[in-house]
């Protein structure tokens, strides 16, 4: 697989995380909250063949302020192939200055039971 690829699987996966435990990532927007990478880092360790079937976990490893970080782990037959740190921070959508984590999302996120 590209790994110019992997960021897009990132973005599918952080928009289906949303949609299972915060909310669709419109209703966030409507609400006056939006997020931007900040920073993301990925070590391959090994590509993805044709056909693979990938698996992403998104573990949320921390919320601070304004901003949190995932450490994304992509997986083949349970092989770790890519691994990485992304720091998203919170932004007012209509002016894209940094702002706090809604509540609403951090209560969401802080509920997840998951392995560091």
């Amino acid at each position: 697989m590209f790994v110019g690829h992997y960021m897009f699987y990132y973005d599918v996966a952080l928009t289906e995380l949303w949609r299972a435990h915060v909310c669709s990532y419109q209703e966030m927007v409507e609400k006056g909250a939006d997020m931007m990478v900040a920073e993301s880092r990925l070590r391959y360790v090994r590509s993805a063949a044709f056909d693979d079937e990938v698996d992403i976990e998104m573990p949320v490893h921390h919320l601070g302020t304004t901003s949190m970080v995932v450490l994304p782990r992509f997986r083949v037959r349970g092989e770790l192939i890519t691994e990485g740190e992304i720091r998203h921070v919170f932004v007012d959508p209509a002016t894209n200055q940094k702002k706090p984590i809604p509540d609403f999302v951090r209560a969401a996120l802080s509920a997840l039971d998951q392995p560091q």
